[in-house]
């Protein structure tokens, strides 16, 4: 660990700290460890070793963070909802709002055992089979966050997520979120293609889209999949920006970080974005993850080019505020940097799929 990484690490716990608090809710615990996962971008995670107990803990970043982003206790919320339902989920532990253990809200899970797709495929999976499994179990998940009777298991609606404007509040929410990253960044350089696509986005709204539970960053990185064959997912992960809404937009996400041989090349500086293993042989075509997403839940996905335009705007999004954290100092990540490169190129990729330069 570097200087200023052991530095960062000092910012986001408190090691006495949540010791303290651990052994008050769970009992002593002979070994402590902790360790910071640097694998996501937005929300830290901490491994922690308590006893013979794995361990996770979700916490928002240092510093000052965008309205409404990083609300960790409604991560955990809709985790915990989600414990007897058809989607896996990891286990819930605690949740804690006392600011004086971490200096945040925090919450803690079981750590699930299992393979994350983030860089390549593991061995196991490295057939045209096993692969064509991969996707269809990731959209078949996807489908049953979809299903799910969000009244039922105490998210309602009108109190966790109010459907009616949905979308076109995504579009209004995203281009605050980057014009307040804009109030930093553009001291450094400008991204005008960004207005274009914003103008575009408000002028093609899909009317009346369905109304379901919606995770809000599901993609192949954000679920595990269990150990062994045929692939099978035992985690679906990151649910910061879970709410009701348009399921659409969740498959419009899923496929915007989906590649296909056809494509040009990603955009330099994205990271996960970047990684294209699923073109290789007997991965399935978006064409096939969308037509098996339409068998099961009965929606139509009729406005790619809105959908997977919108979620490159929310990727932009996402990356203009990371390079106004770095600007700030308040992370370590070292992605964050490229950014001022990486959100230029998601701009001119949203255009291409405007255009039907990307076509589904």
């Amino acid at each position: 660990m570097t200087e200023s990484s052991e530095e960062y690490f000092a910012r986001i716990v408190d090691q006495d700290a949540l010791a303290s608090y651990l052994e008050g809710e769970l009992g002593p615990a002979e070994t402590y460890e902790v360790r910071h996962h640097k694998e996501g971008h937005s929300n830290e995670t901490l491994f922690v070793t308590w006893g013979d107990e794995e361990l996770v803990i979700r916490r928002p970043p240092p510093g000052e963070v965008a309205e409404n982003a990083h609300d960790v206790l409604r991560e955990y919320r809709v985790v915990h909802a989600l414990q007897d339902t058809d989607v896996p989920v990891p286990t819930t532990v605690l949740a804690c709002e006392d600011h004086d253990v971490l200096g945040s809200d925090f919450y803690v899970m079981k750590k699930a055992e299992g393979d994350v797709l983030r860089y390549d495929e593991p061995e196991r999976f490295a057939t045209p089979e096993m692969r064509k499994g991969v996707g269809m179990e990731l959209v078949e998940t996807l489908a049953h966050i979809h299903q799910v009777d969000y009244d039922a298991v105490g998210l309602e609606h009108g109190d966790f997520g109010y459907p009616p404007g949905f979308t076109e509040r995504q579009v209004r929410r995203w281009s605050e979120q980057l014009t307040w990253a804009f109030s930093v960044t553009t001291e450094e350089r400008e991204v005008p293609e960004l207005y274009e696509v914003m103008e575009w986005l408000q002028n093609n709204v899909p009317e009346d889209p369905p109304a379901t539970l919606i995770h809000g960053d599901y993609k192949l990185d954000n679920v595990m999949y269990a150990p062994g064959t045929p692939p099978e997912i035992n985690a679906v992960m990151d649910w910061e920006m879970s709410t009701l809404g348009d399921p659409l937009t969740d498959l419009g996400w899923m496929l915007s970080y989906w590649w296909e041989p056809k494509d040009p090349d990603p955009p330099a500086s994205t990271d996960s974005l970047s990684n294209t293993f699923m073109t290789r042989e007997g991965y399935s075509t978006r064409r096939e993850l969308v037509d098996r997403y339409e068998e099961l839940t009965g929606f139509s996905y009729d406005n790619d080019r809105f959908y997977r335009t919108l979620a490159v705007y929310k990727l932009a999004g996402l990356g203009e505020m990371f390079f106004r954290r770095y600007l700030e100092g308040n992370s370590d990540d070292p992605m964050y940097p490229k950014m001022r490169d990486g959100v230029p190129a998601l701009a001119k990729r949203a255009l291409r799929i405007i255009d039907g330069e990307e076509p589904l």
